[in-house]
């Protein structure tokens, strides 16, 4: 079967290649050079930009199923990344349905059942909706934190926690989510490929077994770390002004620092439990999750804090 996948330069893309080893893999990037740093080997290599559609038509030519991880936070203009996103993902979604591509598999995020979904989680819902409708036998993906050695999310929060003294928390950290194994999420992904036509055209939500609030989930990743922060705990989120502090504390980009956080304002917790059945996937849990992956992390570079 010859697959498309998206975003190769990226954590989840460049782990999901070698994992579909056993099918025709084209990969789709907009850098050669990001994705030869990452040491995936792919049976072809399409450049290409989803946001004006370059290289679309190439990329899906013969293509059954279609792997979308693109994200387009970082570099948008006056943080007017939802309009990127949904244009990139509708631009995808006519070339594929163009080529006749049977299924494409999109990896989202939860979202809040109680409150609004932040911009973030609102424009992942929008490109789902638009990647659903364009192949008859779709799946959506919708996940919390991901756990991996390569994750930014993950790797955010280590960064703050080597290099804060005290940690200061907003209000959000009493609501809770479910932070999902990297590893799982592979997984996920994989079976998707060759899922049967029941399980598709919808959204399923896949998390880990564990319900941790923010804080909880700071101070499990600090105890794997073998650190111990005072923590000061605020009343207020302040994400505007907290997120660039954080991102510039920790070395990431205020632009995807920023949305991610205002995630955080609401519970994130799956509607139901039927995916990992469903799928056939044995879950990893939190504390596994973690020591795994800083393991992995110290194989290439030091954890300052370990």
């Amino acid at each position: 079967m010859r697959i498309l996948v998206t975003g190769v330069s990226g954590y989840v893309g460049a782990a999901l290649v070698p994992a579909l080893a056993a099918h025709d893999v084209r990969g789709f990037a907009r850098s050669r050079e990001r994705v030869a740093a990452t040491g995936v080997q792919l049976d072809e290599l399409v450049i290409g930009d989803a946001l004006t559609g370059a290289g679309l038509d190439r990329a899906m030519d013969g293509v059954e199923v279609a792997y979308y991880l693109i994200h387009s936070m970082e570099g948008a203009a006056g943080g007017a990344f939802p309009e990127q996103e949904l244009r990139g993902a509708e631009r995808f979604a006519a070339a594929a349905a163009e080529a006749g591509v049977r299924r494409i598999v999109y990896l989202g995020g939860l979202v809040p059942r109680d409150g609004a979904a932040s911009r973030h989680l609102a424009s992942r819902l929008a490109v789902e909706e638009a990647l659903l409708t364009a192949a008859p036998e779709s799946i959506a993906l919708r996940a919390s934190i991901v756990i991996g050695a390569r994750s930014r999310s993950f790797r955010f929060l280590v960064r703050l926690i080597e290099r804060l003294p005290v940690l200061a928390l907003p209000a959000w950290r009493r609501n809770r989510t479910r932070p999902i194994d990297g590893r799982d999420v592979l997984a996920y992904l994989v079976a998707s490929a060759t899922a049967p036509a029941a399980l598709s055209g919808r959204s399923w939500d896949i998390a880990g077994p564990d319900t941790v609030t923010y804080e909880q989930l700071i101070d499990r990743i600090a105890e794997s770390m073998l650190v111990g922060r005072p923590k000061l705990g605020l009343g207020l989120t302040m994400t505007p002004v907290a997120s660039q502090v954080a991102a510039a504390i920790a070395g990431e980009d205020p632009g995807l620092i920023g949305p991610l956080m205002e995630g955080l304002e609401h519970d994130l917790l799956p509607r139901d439990d039927a995916a990992a059945g469903a799928f056939g996937i044995r879950l990893h849990s939190f504390d596994a999750a973690v020591e795994r992956a800083l393991r992995d992390w110290e194989m290439t570079e030091e954890v300052a804090a370990r």
